[in-house]
Formats: C-alpha cells, structure tokens, sequence
C-alpha cells in the first residue's frame, strides 16, 4: 500500500543536559538539569503524540570530545554532551504513556555484539507493540574507539565494513531465524512453537561469528524501522543500501544542498534494487517561534545571550578532530591556516549569503544558519517550501525544553495541518506502517533476502 506523501515531524534530543545549542541549559525557562529522571521524558513524550508528531529521536555518543584544547575539559565544565545516558532506557518509559509516538534512538555497531543488540530492540518492538526505530552509526570520537577496547577509533572505511556486517548479522536473526508460523501457542499440546522452524544463522565473516537462533520471536516489524545519518561518500552508499528514513545536513538557506544528497542517495538506492520511495528524508531544523516575527527574532537574541562559544568549539573541534583553541576567534577568515579546516570553512561560507569576516562570525553563522525563526505562519512557509523541494519531513532540534516544542506545536503544527500537510491524527499500526504502509522491510530491502519463504 503506498501512503501520500505527507510532512513528517520528529523531535530530536538527548540524554544528556547540552545537546546542541550549548549553554542554554543554565537558563530558567528549561528543563535540561532533569535529564536524569523520567517526568521530563514521559511528559515530552505525551507533548509530542498531542502535537501528533510521528516520533521522538534520541542521539547518543559513546565517548567524549576531547579534541579541543587537547582534552575533555571543556566539554565536561559545558555538559556538553556529558554526562550522558542510555537512551534506550527511556523507550519503555515513553512507550508507556503513549500509544502513537515513534521511539527511536542510536546504537553504534562498535558498542554492542550484534546478538546482543538484536535482542534488545527485538524487546523494545515487542514492548512497544512496534513503535522502535534505530538510528544506525559507526561512532565519530577517538575516545569511543578506546572506551570499547580499539587502540583508537578504527578507520572510516573499516567502520563501515564492520557496519555492512553488522548489519548482515541482525538481519539473519530478525527476518530469517523465526519463521512467520514457528509461534504456535498450542496450550492444548503444550507445544509453544515448532523447532523445525527455528533457525541457527551461523554466521562466520571478518568481524563477527554467531550461530544462533534469535533468542527473541518475532517481533511486530522483525526489523525495527531503519534511520541514518551518514552524509560522507561511504555513509551515502550504506544509506542507499539500508536506510529507510535519512537525516541529511545542509544550509536552511539554500535548498540545493540537501537536495542533491537526496538524488544522490535515490540514484544508489535504484543501483541496489530498492524503491527510492521507500526512503525518507529529514533535514535538521531549529525552530523559533514568536506571535510576530519580531516577538520571535527578540527571542532569538535571548537565546542567543546563552549561547557557548566554548562549548560549541568543544563540539566542533570533537566532530572534527582538529583543536580549534589555537585558531584566533577574531582572524579574518582569509588568514586561516589549518589545512584540516579550509574545506569546512569554504562549505559554511559557500552556504550563507551573508559573507563573514571572523572566525567568531563563522562559528555565530554555523549556529544561526539551523535557526527557522518568525511567526507560525512564516516558519509554515519555510517549511513548505523545503517539503515542496523534496525534503520529507524535519528533524527539530530545541533551544529550551519542552519550550521550543509547545511553541511548535500551538503555533505551527495547526496551519501545516489545516493546508493539509501534516496529520491530524495517527493511522493504525507499527512505525514503520504509519510511514511506509506496512509492517516490516519492503520486499527489496537488502534484509528481506534472509527471510524464509
């Protein structure tokens, strides 16, 4: 069954007390301090299926960023993004206060065996009656190579030759273990389910070797809906391959960046045998809502007071690899030296129209340029215009919490779904059927060959 296309709406945060927006945690207007209890989750959680959005997305990291000024400091005095929690601990909590709302959160195939980790979303879809997604990553941070034993981060390309394995490994157990009719439930002849159904993988390849079986039955979508973030050249391809929904990055003022990774990842998804309109699409975008435009530029100018420069440095410096304490906040742009950064620097100042002349004015740009900001009806219309150019929907990031959400949610959402963009309310069925119209992995996904005819 194929669905019409609507305007899909996700919530992205962390659990953690600096996700993005660094330095807006201390603020009162938040709640970022109790990351660490259950009542902000669950009443987010709630907030969100209100505002009938499709899901909630967690990111993770499982290391620190330790790059900028040569250690992890910074980044632990900001909070940014440390301390941090599991966030799939928190998929029960919001799964029992809701009954709609997407769940899905980051697992990086170098933190947990592929066994283990089927099992543990294989429980989580069961639990959730099918509402689990997974956000799949090969981690970016040195320092999460050597939390998990590596002598440092393995290369990129081995990360994603462990990633095409990994993922092998989980489609086995979850499409091609159990077969559809193993379950019998037989309390008349004490029969559960029928073992001449139940499969070993026996799986022996580079990185991993399992036997089997899954040690889960089926689960209500077998495979938990697939997201991924990748925007390199190796990340596009693995995205083609096996990502249903798709987070792509690129300036909000120019529509063709994001654009071309769409037709780029739809002309690989074709080489591969799949449906391009099996695939999603999601570009970040920061909301700030005001009764005028000006109530919102005003708000934005408050969150900005907030902001760190520190801890958005920390951040950069992390994903980067490169410290940037030794680059002058107030060199013009044309004096940079630092080989590592001259591509970032052309990209960021390709993007914006508004040419800069700092390095602070850079930095100030990369921030302001996730920003959509003004009255609901003109954050309406930007986001339109980006469904219209090919984005399917939107990964909304917050600057305070559940602020940012309800100021959405009351103001925008109402007009996006009276020009009958985004729902009204929820279709029956698993995450993935609310999308996609059916309950498990179309048939020319590449995890659909391990299934048992």
């Amino acid at each position: 069954m194929t669905l019409p296309r609507r305007m899909l709406l996700n919530a992205f945060s962390m659990s953690c007390i600096s996700h993005i927006h660094h330095g807006l945690w201390s603020r009162s207007d938040t709640r970022q301090l109790d990351y660490a209890s259950f009542a902000p989750w669950t009443e987010l959680a709630q907030l969100l299926e209100r505002g009938c959005f499709d899901s909630i997305f967690l990111a993770d990291v499982i290391g620190t960023h330790d790059v900028f000024r040569d250690g992890a400091d910074t980044s632990v005095v900001e909070a940014m993004q440390i301390p941090i929690n599991d966030p799939a601990m928190l998929i029960p909590a919001m799964a029992q206060v809701t009954e709609h709302l997407g769940l899905a959160y980051t697992s990086s195939v170098l933190q947990i065996p592929p066994f283990t980790f089927a099992r543990q979303i294989s429980t989580l879809d069961h639990l959730t009656q099918g509402r689990v997604g997974w956000n799949i990553v090969t981690s970016a941070l040195r320092n999460a190579g050597t939390n998990l034993g590596f002598p440092g981060l393995p290369s990129h390309e081995e990360r994603y030759n462990r990633a095409d394995e990994y993922l092998d490994v989980v489609y086995k157990l979850w499409e091609g273990s159990w077969e559809d009719d193993a379950v019998l439930r037989d309390v008349v002849r004490g029969r559960y389910a029928d073992p001449a159904k139940v499969h070993a993988i026996n799986h022996t390849g580079e990185y991993y070797k399992v036997e089997g079986p899954h040690l889960c039955e089926p689960s209500p979508q077998r495979t938990p809906l697939l997201f991924q973030a990748g925007s390199s050249t190796l990340g596009r391809t693995f995205a083609s391959q096996h990502a249903e929904c798709v987070f792509v990055v690129g300036s909000l003022a120019a529509l063709n960046g994001p654009a071309s990774v769409v037709r780029d990842i739809q002309t690989q998804a074709r080489a591969f045998g799949r449906n391009p309109d099996e695939i999603r699409f999601f570009q970040g975008l920061s909301p700030v809502v005001g009764g005028t435009e000006a109530d919102a530029k005003a708000k934005l100018d408050d969150y900005m007071e907030s902001y760190s420069m520190d801890g958005a440095l920390a951040h950069i410096s992390g994903t980067m690899g490169v410290d940037l304490d030794g680059v002058d906040l107030e060199a013009p742009i044309e004096s940079i030296e630092v080989e590592a950064l001259r591509g970032w620097v052309k990209g960021l100042i390709d993007a914006n129209p508004k040419k800069t002349q700092t390095f602070r004015d850079l930095i100030r740009t990369r921030t302001l340029e996730r920003f959509i900001v003004g009255a609901p009806e003109q954050v309406a219309d930007g986001m339109e215009a980006r469904f219209n150019a090919g984005i399917d929907g939107f990964n909304l990031t917050y600057s305070v919490t559940p602020g940012t959400f309800c100021d959405f949610i009351d103001g925008v959402v109402p007009i996006l779904q009276k020009r009958g963009l985004a729902q009204t309310e929820y279709a029956p069925g698993t995450f993935r059927e609310k999308l996609f119209g059916h309950a498990n992995v179309s048939k020319d996904h590449h995890a659909a060959s391990y299934r048992r005819d």
